[in-house]
């Protein structure tokens, strides 16, 4: 780990270091890895493009920011993100996930930013964070429209048209080795479950759970 060489790529230097090495750490290399990290980094991001958005487009609903906002913290983005910063040759994960190419699969670089996201916010406060997301994040207008096999975004168009609230996702399973993980993801909606998928990254598995609900929809 070359850890001055990626605060300097971040704009942040760590006063607890350990923060930045559990948020570089695979769940391969055991129990004190990045996934607590990961399940907080998620919910930061969050709300920092959230702020962000909500600034620039004083004159969009609710949809259109909701919108944008998944644009910016998709898996894609986050990878893009982790690869400019090469935070994929600072992981610590073992030798079967390495040699499965686990430092450039654009979901652990993705979970990785999230954590390091999660590390800035836990050792600097929220405004530390958003900073970070402001400086790193590309712009709206460099960020690729989702494709069109992007379920989440389909099924969440979908449910505001209806008037309904927008889906949530969470986590049923995880099974498997750490290189190899299968994960069983839920979508939610007004607290009923709608459907559910799999997949070997979380999102992938969200994607999956939303495709299930667009094939019923498509039956109706």
């Amino acid at each position: 780990m070359d850890l001055k060489a990626l605060q300097e790529a971040l704009g942040y230097e760590f006063r607890d270091l350990s923060l930045l090495r559990r948020a570089l750490t695979h769940p391969s290399c055991g129990s004190d890895n990045n996934q607590r990290l990961e399940f907080l980094g998620d919910a930061v991001l969050q709300l920092c493009m959230s702020d962000i958005v909500y600034a620039a487009h004083p004159d969009k609903e609710e949809g259109g920011m909701t919108f944008l906002r998944a644009r910016m913290v998709r898996e894609e983005t986050l990878s893009a993100v982790a690869a400019k910063l090469n935070v994929g040759k600072n992981l610590r994960m073992d030798h079967g996930c390495e040699m499965g190419g686990g430092r450039h699969r654009p979901a652990v670089l993705a979970d990785a930013m999230e954590a390091i996201l999660a590390a800035v916010y836990l050792d600097g406060g929220f405004h530390e964070a958003l900073r970070l997301v402001r400086t790193l994040w590309p712009k709206e207008s460099e960020v690729a429209l989702p494709p069109v096999t992007d379920n989440k975004t389909r099924l969440q168009e979908i449910l505001q048209a209806k008037g309904l609230p927008a889906p949530e996702y969470f986590m049923i399973a995880e099974e498997g080795p750490p290189h190899q993980r299968v994960f069983t993801m839920a979508v939610s909606s007004q607290g009923k479950e709608l459907g559910r998928g799999t997949g070997n990254s979380k999102k992938k598995a969200e994607q999956a759970a939303a495709g299930m609900v667009l094939e019923g929809e498509g039956k109706e």
